[in-house]
Parts: C-alpha cells; sequence; structure tokens
C-alpha cells in the first residue's frame, strides 16, 4: 500500500506539473464543457426559409401557405411568380425550398378531387429537409381534411360520421425522454462521453511518454518474481488511482453539472451516474498507459489521437446506428470504453434505469477494466525485469 501511495503522489504531482497534460485534462476539458453545447441550446432547427409560388391564387392556395408559415420549423420568406425565380432564390441559398401550388388546387379540392402540391426541398442539409417535409406533409393533411369533412357535411353526412370517415386512425406522438425532440437531447449526452475518453485517453498517453515518470526500482540479484509482480501491480493500481482523482470532478461536471445546466432531462440518480461512471474511468485509464506503452513518444500520441477521433465518433453507435455497422467493426467498437458507456449512462441518465437494467455494459466495461489493467501490469512487469537484467548480470559475475 506505500508504494500505491506513493505512486498515486508522483502521478498526481507529474499530472498538474506537465503543462501538455494540463492543457488536455483539465484545459480542453473547460474548454469543451463551455463550447460544445453552443451550437446545440436551440435543440431543434426552427423557421427554415422557404419561397411560395402560388399559381392558384385563392383564398384556399393562400391559407395553406398561412398554415406552413404559422408552423415552428418553416417560414415563408417569399412569394415569388414562378419556379425559375425560386430556383434563382435557392442557388443564392437565401431559401432552401420552394413550395409549388398548381393551378385548379382549390377547385380539385372542392370536387373532392386529388389535388397534389410540390415542394421542392434541399436534401443537401438532411435536418433542413426533415424539417421542411414534416411541416409541408402536416399541414397539407389537416388542410386536405378539413376540405374532406366539410364536402361530407354538405352531402348530408353526420359530422362525427365525416371526421371518423376522413381521419379514422388518428395518430398521436408521445415523445419520451426527449419532449422537446430536440437535437441536444439526443446529441449531448453521447458527445461529453466521447470528449472524456479523449482527453483522458490522450493525457494518460501524454503522461506514459514524457520524461520525469516514476523510476523503475532496480533491484538486485535477489530479487524475486514476485516482488517485480508487486510492484508492477502497485504502480498500475496507484496510476488508476491518480487518473481516478483527478478525474472525480470533471466527470461529475460532464454527466450531472452540464446536463442540468443545458436542461437536458435527467430521470436517473446521482449515485447511479456516478457508480457506473467508475468503471468506464478506469477502463479508459487503463488503456490509456497501454497507449502509452505502444507509441512511447508525445508526438505520436498527439497525431493518432488526432486521426482516430472521428472513427471513435461513429464507432460509439450515435451518429451512425450500429445495427448498419458490420459485426465486426461492432466487435471491435465494443473494445472501447465509450461504446458502452455511452449505451449504460443514456439509459441510466436520461432513461431512469438501475444498474441491474444496464448489467451488461456495467459488467462489460468492468471486463475492460480487468483486460486492460491485466495487460498494462504485464508490460510494467517486463520493463522492471528487463531493468534489473544488469543488476543480475552485474551479481553473478
Amino acid at each position: 500500500m506505500t508504494m500505491v501511495l506513493a505512486v498515486f503522489r508522483n502521478e498526481i504531482g507529474r499530472l498538474f506539473s506537465l503543462r501538455p497534460v494540463v492543457s488536455v485534462v483539465v484545459v480542453a476539458a473547460a474548454v469543451y464543457a463551455v463550447f460544445y453545447p453552443q451550437p446545440y441550446l436551440n435543440e431543434a432547427l426552427r423557421k427554415v426559409p422557404i419561397a411560395v409560388v402560388d399559381q392558384d391564387r385563392t383564398q384556399t392556395s393562400r391559407e395553406l401557405a398561412r398554415l406552413v408559415d404559422a408552423t415552428p420549423d418553416v417560414a415563408v420568406a417569399q412569394v415569388l411568380p414562378d419556379v425559375p425565380t425560386a430556383q434563382r432564390e435557392v442557388y443564392a441559398r437565401s431559401i432552401f425550398g420552394i413550395l409549388l401550388i398548381p393551378r385548379h388546387f382549390e377547385r380539385d379540392l372542392m370536387h373532392g378531387r386529388t389535388s397534389p402540391i410540390a415542394l421542392y426541398a434541399d436534401a443537401s442539409y438532411f435536418l433542413m429537409y426533415q424539417r421542411m417535409n414534416g411541416a409541408v406533409t402536416a399541414v397539407s393533411r389537416t388542410l386536405g381534411t378539413s376540405f374532406e369533412v366539410s364536402r361530407l357535411v354538405g352531402l348530408g353526412v353526420d359530422l362525427p360520421v365525416a371526421e371518423a370517415a376522413t381521419d379514422p386512425m388518428p395518430f398521436i406522438p408521445v415523445p419520451l425522454f426527449n419532449p422537446q425532440g430536440g437535437y441536444a437531447t439526443y446529441i449531448l449526452p453521447a458527445a461529453l462521453v466521447l470528449i472524456l475518453q479523449q482527453t483522458l485517453l490522450i493525457g494518460v498517453g501524454l503522461l506514459g511518454t514524457l520524461p520525469g515518470g516514476a523510476a523503475i526500482a532496480v533491484g538486485t540479484s535477489r530479487r524475486r518474481f514476485g516482488d517485480l509482480a508487486y510492484e508492477s501491480i502497485a504502480t498500475v493500481a496507484g496510476k488508476l488511482l491518480a487518473y481516478l482523482a483527478v478525474e472525480a470532478l470533471i466527470v461529475a461536471t460532464y454527466l450531472i453539472g452540464l446536463p442540468y445546466l443545458y436542461g437536458i432531462p435527467r430521470l436517473g440518480s446521482v449515485a447511479t451516474i456516478l457508480a457506473f461512471a467508475l468503471p468506464f474511468t478506469l477502463a479508459v485509464g487503463a488503456l490509456g498507459l497501454l497507449v502509452a506503452a505502444a507509441l512511447r513518444k508525445p508526438l505520436a500520441i498527439q497525431l493518432v489521437f488526432a486521426a482516430i477521433g472521428l472513427p471513435f465518433f461513429f464507432l460509439a453507435g450515435f451518429a451512425w446506428p450500429a445495427e448498419a455497422m458490420p459485426l465486426a467493426v461492432r466487435w471491435v467498437a465494443k473494445l472501447l470504453p465509450s461504446t458502452l458507456a455511452i449505451d449504460g449512462l443514456v439509459d441510466v441518465a436520461q432513461l431512469g434505469a438501475s444498474l441491474s437494467d444496464v448489467r451488461g455494459e456495467f459488467l462489460g466495461l468492468w471486463l475492460l477494466v480487468a483486460v486492460y489493467a491485466g495487460i498494462a501490469v504485464v508490460v510494467e512487469f517486463n520493463n522492471r525485469r528487463r531493468a534489473s537484467t544488469p543488476a543480475l548480470v552485474r551479481g553473478a559475475s
């Protein structure tokens, strides 16, 4: 235990004395916490500008344009005389869609005939396309239903019967766990876990490659296997405890403070969230030790993680569905602590799941801790044995 505490104190001191490590683990984490959520604070995309080309110019066509403009998702920015003029505005990026209302629109509705409208929407920005398509679809269905009800009532059908005939199966969407249907509530909890992983991995990797680490005790010819094994285990344990102590406040801020600050719904208890975050932090720290042992140079750490940041983002399974990935890729993704942590922490924090509900992810993280820490102990053991070889040779001579 004495050696564990000595390694713990040494690693804490190095972490706060080495400027590159402080910049990544502390400063970068603070900068990300402040600036990364800002683009998502509006939660949902609103008032996408479109143009209306009204070729019918009747009361009903104007009512359709007014209802579309009244939706929170779309704003009718311009009413233009023809499609070519509207196309020029699309190419100029002043609008992102064209709603074309054809001639005889009102007449066809009154006669009970189909009267299709056209929406030319810019699908290069998928979020805008979804908003425009959803808003125009909802308005057109509502307006069409009201006309059909009025027509049936005019033919002598009772109002309740007419309403049931035009809408026999009403659809009522209920957004669970994300009442605003917002992008921030969906993306931020997962992205924050990825940021925690990246900053800690790079920080631990730099700690393991920068000079000034704990000196490896070089024994004499009487050093035994048990001594080397104990020192290796104590070294790895002391380092992991140091990373856990430093990350305790950062992890609590990211997983509890930031969701509260930015209004992200949270149903899980603080104790459950922190309990799940414990193996995640240890697994990332142990993986960082292996990264440092494999790459060995600070520049290599920085270049490699700059290159693999985006693959980590997609492997996490929230930017691109995990079900759409090849099975081999999904198994590789499970080797990253963030993959299991995102699934588990979203369930625990946002859905109110208990640890027993996410025991697969929870036990998986502890398995990663055992595997990565075990490999780190073996690497440390081999380093110490190689360092003690000169002493053994001198003792034999």
